[in-house]
């Protein structure tokens, strides 16, 4: 299960990123937090770039809704997910892990 936390503006999502991966991908939970793989590495902000775009793909939001908030040069990222609740976030994620 992901820790996720609600938040004024929606909810806060941790994030395991692992630039330099193989495939973009999201790989499941791991120590409460979604692990995600980009092939992109951890130069001037281009994984953080492709993080934003693999999650806003994956799970159906806008790049807009995604906002990075810690984390930004560390493999333990947090971001804040505009306007969606964590249930609901949490089933979007549930449903492409389960997907894998």
């Amino acid at each position: 299960m992901i820790d996720l936390q609600p938040h004024a503006e929606g909810t806060i999502l941790p994030v395991r990123a692992q630039p330099g991966a193989r495939h973009n991908e999201i790989r499941g939970q791991q120590q409460g937090m979604l692990k995600v793989c980009v092939t992109q590495s951890p130069e001037k902000g281009k994984a953080n770039k492709a993080l934003i775009g693999l999650l806003s793909k994956s799970l159906a939001l806008r790049k807009s809704q995604l906002e990075l908030i810690a984390g930004e040069t560390s493999h333990q990222k947090r971001f804040l997910v505009r306007d969606i609740a964590p249930a609901e976030l949490q089933q979007r994620i549930d449903d492409v892990v389960g997907q894998r």
